[in-house]
């Protein structure tokens, strides 16, 4: 009989792990470890190690991260997110590479300065305009270094779980009769169990391609559209105003132009990128049912 595929799961209270964890119950032939902070400090080089020792996994999927952006640009803070985004996944990649384990890194769009003016493909250059940008940068350069990697850039990332755009889109038009939401940044929003989907699909693939990737929903929007679609889908009577970027100043630059080019790694794996809407209509049922 096949022995069980293992897989480690870090930063295990975040959205795309808790859609992971949603979805492991339908994998039986995979036992999984969900490791928060509490259990698994990935800053901790030695508590990696142990962990590793004791567990063995076939699979690293690496969901820790730190994701305050603005927060990253302040003082004492930048360094919290370097040993979070970058060291530790250097770590991790180490204690993969020692054990035998494939590590799956998730990292952003933000790597991005936004001037494109098609989509992003995953070996165009990287030019960072914040230290979070800065910082996943590197975590995916440490990743690469130590393992053999499958890095996974992803952009706009909401879900049922956790602090989002979409969730927060629904309080406020809840709580207020008009809001303003920016109409000059474009990208294509990622829901966090589509992705998950795709990362539980790489794992069960027949060959291991490691590589940077892309992945988000199809499709291309601002966040005033992506606004617009929310409060259709609820009923909201919210009047939502376009503004552009400079009338909402904010402590971290945001790439104008996000969208990523998802090809390769559909190619690779054959995994599905659904429309936008399609899953925005299955996360906001969720949220309202």
């Amino acid at each position: 009989m096949q022995q069980p595929v293992k897989v480690l799961v870090t930063g295990a209270n975040g959205q795309l792990a808790t859609e992971i964890r949603e979805l492991a119950t339908a994998h039986h032939e995979m036992i999984f470890d969900f490791a928060g902070r509490d259990r698994l400090p990935v800053t901790d080089a030695e508590a990696i190690q142990r962990h590793f020792e004791a567990f063995q996994p076939d699979y690293c999927i690496n969901c820790a991260a730190y994701t305050a952006v603005d927060k990253a640009e302040e003082p004492g803070e930048s360094e919290i997110a370097e040993r979070i985004n970058a060291i530790a996944v250097g770590h991790l990649a180490r204690a993969c590479t020692i054990h035998g384990t494939k590590f799956i890194h998730i990292s952003t769009d933000y790597v991005f300065d936004g001037t494109a003016s098609a989509p992003y493909k995953p070996e165009d250059a990287t030019h960072p305009l914040s230290v979070y940008g800065a910082t996943k940068l590197k975590g995916e350069q440490l990743a690469r270094e130590h393992t053999d990697a499958v890095v996974i850039r992803t952009a706009w990332v909401y879900s049922s779980f956790g602090k989002n755009f979409v969730k927060t889109m629904i309080r406020l038009m809840n709580e207020r009769p008009a809001i303003s939401v920016v109409n000059d940044q474009l990208g294509a929003p990622t829901y966090a169990r589509d992705l998950a989907r795709a990362i539980l699909d790489i794992i069960a693939a027949p060959h291991w391609i490691p590589g940077t990737y892309h992945y988000t929903n199809e499709g291309v929007i601002s966040w005033y559209d992506f606004a617009m679609a929310i409060k259709e889908h609820i009923h909201s009577a919210c009047v939502v105003n376009p503004i552009p970027s400079e009338a909402y100043p904010t402590p971290a630059k945001r790439p104008a132009y996000s969208v990523l080019d998802t090809t390769s790694i559909k190619e690779a794996y054959g995994v599905r990128t659904p429309y936008w809407v399609s899953s925005l209509t299955e996360c906001i049922k969720i949220l309202t049912r």
